[in-house]
């Protein structure tokens, strides 16, 4: 303790002030970690809660000790991690956990005497509170409403028009993942008989809409169009920049590209017939037919009263068709194409270029231009235009005034630096300080030299007279004691600490 004592009793300011400021320091650093570590981290307990509970709600979870924070504006409440099973059981008994949708426990209550309408609604609730009870045990979701609209199958007897099914899931959580909306999609898909994919929709407790993805609305689409055409336009006006940069020199042209571009996806239909057909059926059909001279027809004015004619000819006739029918065939290919968004319906391109730059160049110059951005002349359109370009800013050279500013600044950074550099080595000087002890056992006492006899000392001038003269001074030369001179030092350094030492030493004694 009483070196302690002395060590405190003899710290000059410049060390007072380092240990106050290391103590401060350290004060800071122990407020904020508490801070840090002694903050409580909330949990969603109930979401869409009526305001008109909140209060009820709050008073029972305070009169169990349990830690609460009101969030969206009073329609949620938050507990620790640590207390939600107590909560849970807290509100449930006082009868205000009351967020859960009754499940297919309402078949039960129901009655003979019930409507075909009072049967629909009462499944339709039985089937949303079933769904938002499995839904409420993904890992992640505080909370989950389910809302169904399920058409009437005896109304849609006479209908033409079939009306579907639809389904919207309010979720209290926003941090699910994308491959997890999904799930929960396709879960309320395949438990609702008639309900497609499509006619889901889950909303997060935000009101951001989750599933089906929004990048499908027409603002979605848009907004890719706009950014697929600005980065289009951005790649070609610099391809065809740094082009110009290259072969006329910098700052000696600048070219602008504007391109509309198609970024609906479209289908294409092609159905191409072969030029030559293959015979599939033929039917061939022959007719022939030979005959004789007829006689006369006979005397005129007989009983019949018929006129009769002479025979014209007596030679055979002979009669012969044949008729080949043929089916062909003809080979087609139907070809069904998607094509892709990103087809340019038109562009716009503006070439400027420097008066230093020869005209006889600017043929060429359009011709590279052309190609390079894909110039189409149907569709595409290019004016090329020659003006002075403004100077670029030359950085002037530094003059003497600037110099002499910029070694004056230097000056001061270096005196800066050599007294930054004097400080930590005092630091360093003074922590060492404060480490030396001289309290204790005074070895440093005995560890003087002690004094020599008469004889040893003419022993000693014998050996010295007969060695040479370098010998005979470095032997005259007292042997070097390490602890003797670092008591010296000490002594020179803070003689009041060596004295106050030795009146302690003499009082003990």
């Amino acid at each position: 303790m009483s070196d302690l004592g002395a060590t405190i009793k003899n710290l000059s300011p410049k060390g007072w002030a380092m240990i106050g400021g290391s103590v401060l320091i350290g004060i800071v650093f122990l407020v904020i970690v508490m801070q840090m570590a002694s903050a409580p981290s909330y949990t969603t307990l109930m979401a869409g809660i009526d305001p008109s509970q909140t209060g009820k709600i709050t008073s029972t979870l305070s009169a169990q000790g349990i830690a609460y924070q009101l969030q969206n504006n009073g329609t949620a409440i938050a507990v620790q991690p640590s207390q939600t099973a107590q909560a849970r059981v807290a509100l449930a008994t006082a009868g205000l956990l009351t967020t859960q949708q009754p499940g297919f426990s309402l078949m039960n209550s129901q009655s003979l005497g019930q409507s075909n309408f009072q049967q629909q609604v009462t499944y339709e609730r039985a089937l949303e509170g079933q769904l938002a009870s499995t839904i409420d045990t993904i890992n992640g979701v505080s909370s989950a409403v389910v809302n169904l609209v399920l058409p009437n199958s005896q109304n849609q007897l006479f209908s033409n028009v079939a009306q579907p099914a639809t389904a919207s899931v309010l979720l209290g959580s926003n941090s699910l993942g994308a491959s997890s909306i999904r799930g929960i999609a396709q879960l309320v898909s395949s438990s609702v008989p008639g309900l497609a994919l499509d006619k889901v929709t889950i909303t997060g407790a935000d009101g951001s809409l989750l599933w089906p993805a929004p990048a499908g609305d027409s603002g979605s689409q848009l907004l890719a169009q706009d950014a697929a055409q600005q980065r289009y336009n951005e790649v070609m006006s610099n391809e065809a920049n740094a082009m110009l940069a290259q072969t006329l020199g910098p700052g000696k042209a600048q070219v602008m590209v504007s391109a509309n571009l198609n970024a609906n996806q479209t289908t294409q239909d092609t159905l191409t017939y072969a030029k030559k057909g293959v015979p599939l059926t033929q039917q061939i059909s022959t007719e022939s037919l030979k005959g004789g001279g007829a006689a006369p027809g006979g005397v005129a004015g007989t009983a019949t009263n018929i006129p009769g004619y002479a025979a014209t000819g007596g030679a055979n006739s002979s009669y012969n068709n044949k008729t080949t029918n043929t089916t062909f065939g003809v080979d087609k290919t139907i070809t069904h194409t998607v094509v892709a968004p990103g087809a340019v319906n038109n562009q716009t391109i503006s070439v400027l270029i420097d008066k230093s730059v020869p005209a006889s160049a600017l043929p060429a110059i359009k011709a590279a231009v052309e190609n390079a951005v894909g110039f189409n002349p149907k569709r595409d359109k290019i004016s090329i235009g020659q003006l002075t370009f403004a100077k670029q800013p030359v950085a002037a050279a530094p003059t003497a005034s600037s110099t002499s500013s910029m070694l004056s600044y230097a000056k001061y950074g270096l005196a800066g630096l050599g007294s930054l550099i004097f400080l930590v080595l005092t630091t360093r000087m003074l922590r060492r300080r404060e480490r030396e002890t001289v309290a204790g056992q005074p070895t440093w006492l005995r560890e003087l030299e002690a004094p020599r006899s008469l004889a040893s000392l003419e022993r000693r001038q014998q050996q010295l007279a007969a060695s040479t003269e370098e010998q005979q001074v470095h032997a005259l030369r007292p042997a070097v004691n390490v602890a003797r001179r670092q008591v010296e030092d000490l002594v020179q350094r803070d003689p009041e600490r060596v004295a106050q030492q030795v009146r302690a030493w003499m009082a003990e004694d």
